[in-house]
């Protein structure tokens, strides 16, 4: 496919060197959410693998394309989730890797990047100070910096998901699949590999009300940024798309919708009551996405890929009320 900075044959390549523990992740029919969301729906787990996200298939390549050349120390920013699979990913590669993160993302999460070995510096601020931060310490330093979602790595890693996603898919339904949208990385990465194999697949990336910006670009086909956030989604939480992620997202999206928090919440509690799944908000935006607009995807095959589980339990407890 022409006009995205993704490559096909990178991606397959990428399967070569990502650890299978985060390959060939469980996809399969949920039964029984289909009497309550009115559609087939198939669930690509993401969680099942060390750092409980799909995160993980993109720092594989980071690492490994370091741990074979003189630099061996990064630096990312981090919600949470991609600074825990970085640490993972270089802890067996000797890799020396520093996280930035808000003081205010999940506790759970940062608990966990400290205790996979990974120096954590955090900020007084949101994501994007964050992001400001680590590419400082990158020019200081004279290191790698990792850009979640700008480095292709990113991209094409998470893209070997939708390779996953192909042999499953009986295209006489006319499948849709449902990617979380935050900083863009998932659904650039699955959104090309479909279009590029298999385009009558229908790609809908699903953000939090409380978070649209990448939404509202895609729709304006235009960076627009917002001021805040306010979404119990954290891990796409972003207030300033990356163009160069846009661009790629404009040509591999059929459409991006934007969900409420109601939506959120009783999508964790379905999971969790109708599939036995305890996972993060952001893992619950397609299903939202149904919740919705149930006419939509009525009598078709849907997929959604639960892309995170780590969450805070006590704010998990409070949401599902338990």
């Amino acid at each position: 496919m022409e006009g995205t900075r993704l490559d096909l044959e990178r991606i397959r390549a990428a399967r070569e060197v990502i650890d299978p523990v985060f390959l060939d992740s469980p996809l399969y029919r949920c039964e029984a959410l289909e009497p309550v969301l009115g559609c087939a729906i198939d669930i690509k787990l993401e969680t099942a693998n060390p750092v409980r996200s799909f995160k993980g298939r993109g720092t594989e390549v980071v690492a490994s394309q370091l741990a074979g050349s003189d630099s061996r120390a990064v630096v990312c920013a981090s919600a949470g989730n991609l600074g825990q699979a970085l640490a993972w990913s270089g802890r067996d590669r000797g890799l020396d890797v520093t996280v930035v993160a808000s003081r205010f993302a999940t506790t759970t999460k940062l608990d966990r990047i400290r205790a996979l070995g990974a120096k954590l510096e955090l900020v007084d601020g949101d994501h994007e100070l964050a992001r400001e931060r680590a590419a400082a310490i990158a020019r200081y330093d004279g290191i790698r910096l990792l850009e979640d979602s700008l480095d292709l790595e990113t991209c094409e890693g998470a893209a070997t998901i939708a390779l996953e996603l192909l042999p499953g898919m009986q295209l006489s339904d006319r499948p849709v699949v449902l990617v979380a949208l935050g900083g863009g990385a998932l659904a650039t990465g699955v959104g090309y590999v479909l279009k590029s194999l298999a385009p009558a697949v229908e790609v809908i990336c699903v953000q939090p009300l409380g978070a649209p910006a990448l939404t509202r670009s895609w729709h304006q086909r235009r960076v627009v940024t917002t001021d805040t956030t306010d979404t119990i989604a954290d891990g796409v939480a972003g207030r300033i798309p990356i163009p160069e992620v846009l661009d790629d997202l404009l040509v591999v999206a059929d459409d991006a919708v934007l969900v409420q928090e109601a939506s959120i919440v009783t999508g964790l509690r379905l999971l969790l009551d109708h599939a036995g799944l305890v996972v993060e908000p952001s893992a619950a935006l397609g299903i939202a996405a149904v919740l919705e607009d149930r006419d939509r995807f009525a009598g078709r095959q849907v997929f959604t890929i639960v892309c995170g589980s780590n969450v805070d339990q006590d704010k998990y407890r409070r949401w599902v009320g338990l």
